[in-house]
């Protein structure tokens, strides 16, 4: 349960302060929302289900909130929009990854049946990832989004 909290928690945290492109401030004001996930890896690893029913990964100004059950985890995410692929940096500051950064990349795409965001997060911490990938034998974190509607 700790490690989807830590999984929740980066891709929380990935996505809202932009750093100066018109398109980073585009994408800061977009991501923000209730986000739901569809489907999501860890280490090469599909979750249940009924796991995923549990998390739900709300973003507001450059703030995030990420829930598995009804514990919550926050912190402050800032995008690299210029990046390819677009980055963020996430930042625990309260809950279970209290202190803790993780890099990741993200996507969000615009279609008729809605928005969703696709984060890839590293939750060792170590390196942004380069690719949407959840490789066997790391801590690459996959999920993809789709936002909540009223």
């Amino acid at each position: 349960m700790k490690l989807i909290l830590s999984l929740v928690l980066v891709l929380t945290v990935a996505v809202i302060t932009c750093a100066a492109a018109p398109e980073g401030a585009d994408d800061a004001k977009a991501l923000q929302g209730t986000w739901l996930p569809a489907k999501a890896e860890l280490g090469g690893q599909p979750m249940a289900d009924a796991v995923l029913k549990t998390i739900r990964l709300v973003l507001d100004d450059g703030k995030y909130t990420a829930y598995v059950g009804e514990e919550p985890d926050k912190g402050t995410y800032t995008l690299d929009a210029g990046a390819t692929p677009k980055g963020m940096t996430i930042t625990g500051t309260e809950g279970p990854n209290h202190g803790k950064t993780f890099p990741a990349i993200y996507e969000l795409t615009h279609n008729d049946g809605g928005d969703t965001l696709r984060i890839c997060y590293d939750l060792s911490g170590a390196n942004r990832p380069t690719e949407f990938k959840s490789v066997a034998g790391t801590k690459l974190y996959l999920v993809t989004y789709t936002r909540k509607t009223k």
